[in-house]
């Protein structure tokens, strides 16, 4: 099975301006997934889709195909599928590759795993599934302790009353880290735009992570968490001034 894998990093962001650029340990953001990339053995192939200059440039550098990714492509209402048929359209019409499976992996998440992108490519392999994602546990973050505010009164979401965690029934949220899906279910997404999601197909995996896994950027908080993280498994000293440079 051949995998394309697209690194993907749209310009604009709402929530942290220029967050795959931003430095993190000496290297910016979107590095850290470009090593991900690197280091993942089941990626035959890897183009990194781009609106912004900065990005295409890093990986020309890291030694990745670039793809400039088109204006209609790069708003906040374009959907990963489009990008994703935008990619493989490109990279099958300028190569003789041909690609059976494609890897999404997001530019702003410097934290994964170390096997979480070959466990998703060995799970769509052995399964022939259409989709594997990567989901961690949603902890205290569960509907069931959640709440709609009207005014200042509080409505529970969820009726009933659960005091401890342990009772709670398990839930898991994809965190990020990794899509992997089959050739044949992203192009029956090019059929089905109204759905933005159709590229999972019907029979959807998934692998677990455990929280602290992963960490997706899009707040200043989450540098700081993917700094702590990074530093920890590389058994640096989290002591002393910050590696962090946020741009204004």
């Amino acid at each position: 099975m051949k995998v394309l894998g697209v690194i993907m990093a749209r310009a604009g962001s709402a929530g942290l301006r220029n967050k795959h650029i931003l430095p993190l340990l000496g290297r910016p953001v979107i590095a850290h997934t470009f090593q991900h990339a690197r280091l993942a053995t089941t990626l035959d192939h890897v183009v990194v889709s781009s609106d912004c200059p900065e990005v295409l440039s890093l990986a020309v550098y890291w030694g990745f195909a670039a793809i400039a990714r088109p204006a209609e492509l790069a708003t906040a209402d374009a959907s990963v599928q489009d990008v994703l048929l935008h990619a493989l359209d490109q990279v099958e019409a300028g190569s003789g590759f041909r690609a059976d499976a494609i890897v999404v992996l997001y530019g702003n998440v410097p934290v994964r795993g170390d096997d979480v992108i070959d466990r998703a490519v060995r799970q769509l392999r052995q399964t022939g599934c259409d989709s594997v994602r990567s989901f961690c546990p949603v902890g205290k973050w569960h509907p069931a302790w959640m709440a709609s505010l009207e005014g200042d009164r509080v409505a529970p979401l969820q009726s009933g009353s659960i005091h401890r965690r342990q009772d709670l029934a398990p839930l898991h949220l994809h965190d990020g880290a990794v899509v992997a899906v089959s050739r044949a279910s992203l192009l029956r997404g090019r059929d089905n735009r109204g759905d933005p999601h159709a590229f999972f197909g019907v029979d959807r995996r998934a692998i677990r992570t455990s929280p602290g896994d992963t960490v997706e950027i899009d707040s200043p908080v989450d540098l700081y968490l993917a700094e702590a993280i990074l530093r920890h498994r590389s058994g640096q000293s989290a002591t002393g001034e910050s590696g962090l440079r946020l741009a204004s």
